[in-house]
């Protein structure tokens, strides 16, 4: 048995208590351990601890204990001198945060299946716990850990499961997965194809109902019935799914021609497709605009990579991720860290991000020895949010030595106040509650701090510090009793609790007297700081994504991203908010999006919410408010249109922008049947909100199309890379990287022209003369250049088909619309040509026909190429450089006469006479 105290009073027990970083930890309580265990020591301010009177040979174990950190155990070591020595390292309690979640599963009756789900945080959650439908599941019953096995399923053990794992330091949920139990003989994939429909070419004749659209079926791609043998544990099976099976070929009668189009004549189930899912874009400082070059990239805790020259940046999204949190650094250390929660599209596909970073303030010098205070929020002439208070010593060295030379502070404060700073901020605002469900905070302000040795530059800590805010800032008075002070945890992106803000009097020397909020804080491994409230006025809105102005509901887009900005507006004057509140962005699916915002029942104006929506950087227009509301357009109905305020940003000053838009979050009357359709929903509601059908209310962007029109032998929608199917005369041959091209064509002529290409079989034997598709494009006027347009016209690029065996190349004719005729062709194309036969003859003088290059010519040959994991944005950009007339440009200006392959000349056409394409 250890012996303890006066038995050996000669011999003595030294020891530390440090965290992870080394940083010293003071203020632990030190036990030997046993039963019960013997409290020893207390460390002192370096983290050191002394105990008297312990035995030589004592085998055994201290623990420290500390508050806010996750206890630690060491061994005592003896080296026959009377002197013991005991190190003990602590690791700061971190809430459980899930990094497995289970997946949804479909089984057929009988059969068995298992559910997994693993949370990681410290101490490591060993607990955790199972609900079917919301409801706990038995332990003894089902003898889970981690995992749940169910077998000989019930049609009744249906519906939606997830899990919770808990430790001391909090709980985390999972997502829910949804179980389908068929019955025996049961099919999840119905053979017959769902109707899609594809609008036809302006040539051909309208169905009996006026219509010019054609139904060519899909097949949903809902999972189907594992198999009994697949032991689908954890591991990353990618599944069964529904998809085509057989496609067959139908000829549609236009304008004296067939026109060709393969349409899913079956379903069935095979293996799911695993595409690609990654998120671009750009991260530049939000005050200059300057970009991060070389910056640092992380994922949790790992580093996946840098930040290119302009800035740019690509991150792989890894499989079955719920949310994704990135880290960006800039190792010259002029901005602060930002923490992202980045949305992405699960379907596959890129989908563009703007990420801005908060240049850090200035550092100001700081006597260590004295008190200092430092304001919070002080910018253009407004009253500040609070102040940091640092009391005389509370700088600290790892070591735990107190500092009292000269500190180097900066103390960098966003905003709320100040609307810009809305994009800069970190995370997505969100903490986990007693429950383990991650819900948002309403922000007051954000600080981040750094403080250095004035001479060496090394980092300091403090001791105790006090966070003093401005109570008379607080305008809702219901947030008064639940301000809160937070720190961001850099890996999950999710804030946690420091401490609460207490009222307490104040003068401000001469000043009035102020009533404020104190809360005490020590600054140590963490460094970005928030003065924030849980806010639970929580609603959805309902958001949608057209590919034009008819808002037709088979040309919605997916994968766009909508921002929404709460904003507390000034009683009476809704154009003119406060400040900011918090801010989400969610993903367009096939049935839209539905955003998180806060919303009251009391007063229609206490919140509002300002929307944006952008596809692959490009912003999409909101519909307008003046001269006079159109519910029609808008997409609500009266009288909750009215109740709502909707107004385009433009709606004041028509100079505006027309990408935004503002709405009253008014929480949506249970009892009035005009508010129980959309587009706000109650926060329950998520799922009805998420099915609503189109014809319930909802709010719209569309985007603003030159004319334009794509027509694909081979169906396929670019905002869901999940409905590409392997065909030779597959528009796209690979769904991992799609290669765009386009050909610049410049018109002499008094009026804007619609070009076509039609893009033919070429050299390959399974394909010759069959059509691939076709591309209407309107040339655009060039401001500069009297009676002269340019037009960038997509067309097949050449390349494997999607057998990877042999390249095609595809035949492109390019024919204007009008009467038109040749006048020029690129001599560096009609070079390339001759030199890679077989050359086409191009004998008809109202059109130019090319086997269309292999190589990426670039400008000088009027040929743009540009591969990309995302469809859209490799057309973006190269339409960009195609407008711009350079390989590596960009412009929405035409220069008509620079970088051009072709040139034609139109006249206007006499009335009456038919368009070339018929």
């Amino acid at each position: 048995a250890p012996c303890h105290s006066a038995a050996c009073p000669e011999h003595t027990l030294q020891g530390t208590v440090v965290s992870t970083t080394g940083a010293v930890l003071p203020d632990a309580r030190i036990y030997l351990e046993g039963r019960p265990p013997v409290l020893l020591a207390r460390s002192d301010a370096r983290g050191h601890f002394a105990a008297a009177g312990l035995c030589e040979g004592t085998a055994a174990n201290v623990s420290a204990h500390r508050e806010g950190f996750a206890p630690g155990l060491a061994p005592i070591i003896s080296n026959g001198s009377g002197v013991a020595v005991a190190h003990v390292v602590l690791q700061r309690l971190e809430k459980p945060y899930m990094v497995l979640h289970p997946k949804a599963k479909v089984r057929v009756a009988r059969q068995e299946v298992t559910f997994c789900c693993k949370a990681s945080g410290t101490p490591v959650p060993k607990k955790y716990y199972w609900y079917h439908n919301g409801t706990l599941l038995e332990r003894k019953v089902h003898r889970y850990g981690s995992r749940l096995v169910l077998r000989g399923l019930v049609p009744e053990q249906a519906g939606t499961y997830h899990c919770k794992a808990s430790t001391e330091a909090g709980a985390i949920k999972s997502a829910p997965a949804q179980l389908t139990v068929l019955a025996q003989g049961q099919q999840n994939c119905k053979p017959e194809p769902e109707p899609s429909l594809v609008e036809l070419p302006s040539e051909c004749p309208q169905d009996a109902t006026g219509s010019r659209y054609y139904n060519v079926g899909r097949c949903p791609p809902t999972p189907c019935a594992g198999s009994p043998a697949d032991q689908s544990g954890c591991g990353a099976d990618t599944g069964r799914c529904c998809g085509v099976r057989r496609m067959e070929m139908r000829e549609i009668p236009c304008a004296g021609s067939l026109l060709p189009i393969k349409v899913v004549a079956e379903c069935g189930c095979g293996p799911c497709s695993q595409p690609r899912v990654l998120v671009q874009g750009r991260v530049t400082a939000a005050d200059t605009g300057e970009p991060l070059r070389f910056g640092q990239i992380f994922l949790g805790g790992r580093k996946v990579g840098f930040t290119g020259y302009k800035g740019s940046f690509t991150i792989e999204v890894p499989p079955d991720t719920q949310r994704l949190v990135a880290r960006f650094v800039d190792r010259q250390q002029r901005f602060v860290d930002a923490v992202k929660v980045l949305p992405f599209n699960r379907r596959g596909g890129a989908i563009y991000q703007e990420i801005k970073m908060l240049r850090k303030k200035e550092p100001v010098d700081l006597d260590g020895s004295r008190s200092n205070a430092i304001p919070l929020g002080e910018a253009s002439s407004r009253e500040p949010v609070g102040e940091l208070v640092l009391p005389a010593g509370a700088f600290l060295r790892p070591s735990g030595e107190v500092f009292r030379g000269t500190v180097k502070a900066s103390v960098t404060f966003l905003d709320p106040r100040d609307m810009a700073t809305a994009t800069a901020a970190s995370s997505d605002l969100s903490f986990t509650n007693a429950e383990g469900e991650i819900v948002p905070l309403r922000t007051y302000g954000m600080f981040a701090v750094d403080f250095r040795e004035g001479e060496s530059g090394a980092a300091l800590q403090t001791g105790p510090v006090e966070v003093r805010m401005d109570a008379g800032q607080v305008q809702m008075p219901e947030h008064l009793q639940k301000m809160k002070l937070w720190s961001l945890n850099p890996e999950t992106g999710l804030w946690e609790e420091e401490g609460d803000l207490r009222p307490a009097g104040g003068s401000r020397g001469k000043r009035e007297e102020r009533t404020f909020l104190v809360g005490n804080l020590e600054i140590r491994e963490r460094r970005l700081f928030n003065l924030d409230v849980p806010e639970d006025r929580r609603c959805f809105v309902k958001v949608r994504a057209y590919s034009n102005e008819k808002f037709n509901p088979y040309e919605q887009l997916e994968g766009v991203v909508i921002n929404l900005i709460n904003l507390e507006p000034q009683p009476g004057y809704p154009a003119n908010p406060r400040a900011w509140g918090r801010f989400d962005s969610v993903v367009t699916g096939p049935n839209g999006a539905c955003l998180p915002a806060f919303c009251d029942g009391q007063r229609p104006d206490a919140y509002s919410a300002y929307i944006t929506a952008t596809l692959g950087g490009e912003e999409l227009e909101a519909v307008a408010s003046s001269p006079k509301l159109n519910p029609n357009a808008i997409g609500v109905s009266q009288p909750y249109l009215g109740k709502l305020g909707y107004r385009r940003l433009d709606h004041d000053d028509p100079n505006l922008k027309k990408t935004a838009f503002q709405i009253n979050m008014a929480k949506p009357d249970p009892n009035n049947v005009d508010e129980t359709n959309g587009p706000i929903y109650p926060y329950r509601s998520l799922e009805e909100c998420e099915n609503a059908p189109v014809s319930a209310n909802h709010l719209r962007f569309y985007r603003v199309e030159v004319d334009k029109y794509e027509y694909n032998v081979v169906p396929f929608k670019e905002s869901d890379l999940t409905s590409w199917t392997g065909d030779y005369l597959s528009w796209w041959p690979n769904p991992q990287e799609f290669r765009a091209c386009f050909i610049k064509v410049q018109i002499e002529g008094p009026q804007e022209y619609m070009v076509r290409s039609r893009n033919v079989g070429g050299s390959h034997p399974r394909t010759r003369g069959q059509l691939y598709g076709l591309r209407d494009t309107r040339s655009v006027r060039d401001m500069l250049l009297e009676n002269t347009s340019g037009a960038c016209v997509e067309f097949k690029c050449s390349g494997m088909l999607f057998d990877q065996s042999l390249v095609d190349r595809t035949l492109v004719s390019i024919i204007p619309q009008g009467s038109c005729h040749r006048t020029a062709i690129n001599s560096l194309l009609r070079e390339y040509l001759s030199r890679h036969p077989p050359v086409v003859e191009n004998n008809h003088t109202a059109a130019f026909t090319m086997l269309a290059p292999v190589d990426p010519l670039g400008h000088n040959y009027g040929i743009y190429t540009v591969t990309d994991q995302n469809p859209r944005l490799a057309k973006e950009i190269a339409i960009g450089r195609c407008f711009d007339g350079t390989s590596d440009g960009f412009s929405r200006e035409m220069k008509a006469n620079t970088g051009t392959a072709v040139t034609f000349t139109c006249q206007e056409r006499p009335v009456g006479r038919e368009s070339f394409f018929q």
